[in-house]
């Protein structure tokens, strides 16, 4: 099964990195990536831009909102992501313990639900 583990951490944490810290950090993700391509459990993984790059768009009523920024209101922001091929919630709990990110912010897994949009019965594939 395919899990995404969303990287939350507060920007003004990974902003006083110091090059020390940045170096561990990425040392952290290229064994993650080297170890979970190397079995077959890598899928993708990607930073995000910082928050300040975000737009938020919504439409109710037919209304559209379109606005700068993240959505939430919070102290620690989605900074990024991986996508792992995991056989249950228990190897992806391990996955996610391997993220560097999980000892200065916040991990969320989440099972991914694949839906094919061009089936012609919509139904998933």
């Amino acid at each position: 099964m395919l899990y995404t583990m969303l990287i939350y951490q507060a920007e003004a944490v990974s902003d006083s990195f110091s090059p020390e810290d940045q170096e561990k950090a990425l040392a952290g993700h290229r064994t993650l990536q080297e170890e979970t391509k190397g079995n077959g459990q890598f899928i993708a993984a990607n930073e995000l831009m910082p928050a300040t790059t975000a737009t938020t768009v919504s439409v109710r009523a037919g209304r559209e909102d379109i606005t700068d920024g993240p959505f939430a209101e919070t102290k620690e922001l989605l900074i990024g992501f991986y996508i792992f091929d995991c056989a249950d919630l228990d190897e992806a709990i391990d996955r996610a313990k391997q993220i560097p990110h999980c000892f200065t912010g916040h991990i969320e897994i989440r099972p991914v639900k694949y839906y094919d949009a061009t089936a012609v019965d919509g139904a998933a594939a």
